[in-house]
């Protein structure tokens, strides 16, 4: 049977080669974002919308429901990135980014969840960041907001076991993608010389931890964080 992976944020990025990747694979892929789809596949669906509009988060929850009558895995991608020190930051640009990240992510989790419960089955993936794990300066709120991700991730994983869903999170080190273009160059060189493996990271490496987690195997596996690069808590 087809499966069917719901990822947000795929316009550009690594969302959007996540669903390309899905896709050649013969998923059914469904994306959002907040712009007009990249993506012309027959096995893609594209909703415009903010993460955090629940009511259109809904309505495109019930559309797929619809359509597919299944959602085996979400990718909770969507993300906005901010740097800058705590003192010079706006209180809009703190809603702005929990809203995306946090309130997205939660918003998502829990309109699927109720259908994977129904089907006894589901794999949730949320990303968090490096940054939180190194309390890096300058990403104060973002790392926060992902923080907050992981909480959740972990907390959620317990309430959703027994309906057979896992719930991990994925850290990527920095990966060259538009999310990193404004910050300057030597911030990036600290941070990956914070790592074990001084290096960028791809979109093949995250893919492979995607891959791992959304394995039939892999059931007995929740809860979990995994940050690329050699990073730990």
């Amino acid at each position: 049977m087809k499966k069917t992976i719901l990822i947000t944020g795929t316009r550009k990025g690594i969302g959007k080669k996540l669903a390309e990747y899905y896709l050649s694979l013969d998923f059914n892929v469904i994306g959002c974002s907040r712009g007009s789809s990249t993506i012309n596949k027959t096995n893609y669906r594209h909703y415009e919308l903010d993460v955090s509009n629940e009511k259109n988060v809904v309505k495109m929850i019930r559309d797929m429901k619809k359509e597919f009558n299944r959602i085996d895995i979400l990718l909770n991608n969507a993300g906005i990135a901010s740097m800058n020190h705590f003192l010079t930051t706006s209180s809009d640009t703190v809603h702005n980014i929990f809203n995306t990240n946090f309130l997205g992510t939660f918003i998502f989790s829990r309109e699927v969840s109720k259908i994977m419960m129904k089907q006894k089955y589901g794999r949730i993936i949320n990303f968090t960041t490096v940054a939180s794990a190194l309390r890096l300066e300058g990403e104060a709120i973002y790392a926060a907001s992902k923080s907050a991700i992981e909480n959740f991730t972990q907390t959620i994983s317990k309430e959703i076991a027994p309906y057979n869903i896992t719930v991990n999170a994925i850290g990527p080190t920095p990966i060259e993608t538009d999310l990193i273009k404004t910050i300057p160059k030597d911030k990036i060189r600290d941070l990956l010389n914070k790592q074990a493996i001084k290096r960028f990271g791809t979109f093949e490496d995250i893919k492979n931890i995607i891959d791992f987690f959304i394995d039939e195997k892999s059931e007995f596996i929740t809860g979990q964080i995994i940050y690329l690069g050699g990073i730990h808590n």
